[in-house]
């Protein structure tokens, strides 16, 4: 027994001497780098990282008025095991941080697209059914973790079925801050990135108390042109999911 005691003392020590223990990195909610930031989670703790990829819906009053958002769709996918220095599918902090970017180019609207050609979804079947999603440059496909959207109230909603949990988010906005002045403006059209935005839960969700919008790319809508005019804008964000 001593002997079989030994050995397996031994054993692991070699293990550990041939596998160095990696640093223990905990995931720090990203900040613009100068100026107003946006208040951090307190003791919530961080449940996932997420990549959304949308469209930012807006409405027009009037020519040349300003655009009124009027909600969003996206599709969400886990990347919380890619931030940097946490497990072995870790990205390097330039790739992570670059993500949303990498996504909105290289890959195809996770929506059902209505059939006028506008640019917005279908308004009866907004998406399409739940896939994981290869990314570029990433060996192993990212796990669909849930939908997006505005609810009837026009309240910011997270349904993360993917979760397998019932996690779901029913939100309001706390603050909003202007994405950096670097940020990816998007492409057709490069409006710009929308604000982050930090949210906090409304009283009905599940599992979520609060969740950030940060490190997106497009989204912004474009000069109106017409009263009634809408705009869906192509958009991606990471989206940080926290409970308490």
């Amino acid at each position: 027994m001593q002997f079989e005691s030994l050995f397996a003392l031994l054993s692991a020590l070699a293990l550990s001497s041939a596998s160095p223990l990696r640093p223990i990195i905990t995931p720090t909610l990203p900040t613009t780098g100068s100026g107003t930031q946006l208040d951090g989670p307190g003791t919530a703790t961080l449940k996932h990282i997420l990549v959304g990829h949308g469209i930012q819906n807006y409405t027009c009053s009037a020519a040349g008025a300003t655009a009124a958002s009027i909600g969003a769709l996206a599709v969400v996918w886990e990347i919380t095991d890619l931030y940097p220095g946490t497990t072995p599918s870790s990205l390097p902090a330039d790739a992570f941080n670059s993500l949303t970017s990498r996504v909105l180019r290289t890959t195809s609207m996770p929506l059902n697209l209505a059939a006028d050609g506008s640019g917005g979804a279908d308004v009866t079947s907004p998406f399409p059914a739940p896939a994981d999603l290869r990314i570029e440059g990433i060996p192993n496909p990212v796990k669909f973790l849930g939908h997006h959207f505005f609810d009837t109230t026009n309240t910011p909603t997270f349904d993360l079925s993917g979760a397998n949990d019932g996690e779901l988010f029913k939100g309001k906005r706390d603050a909003g801050i202007p994405a950096p002045s670097d940020a990816d403006k998007g492409e057709d059209p490069a409006t710009g990135a929308v604000d982050w935005l930090r949210l906090s839960d409304k009283g009905t969700s599940v599992g979520v108390s609060l969740v950030y919008r940060v490190l997106t790319a497009g989204g912004n809508p474009e000069a109106c042109t017409d009263a009634g005019q809408n705009q869906s804008i192509p958009y991606t964000a990471q989206y940080w999911v926290y409970s308490n």
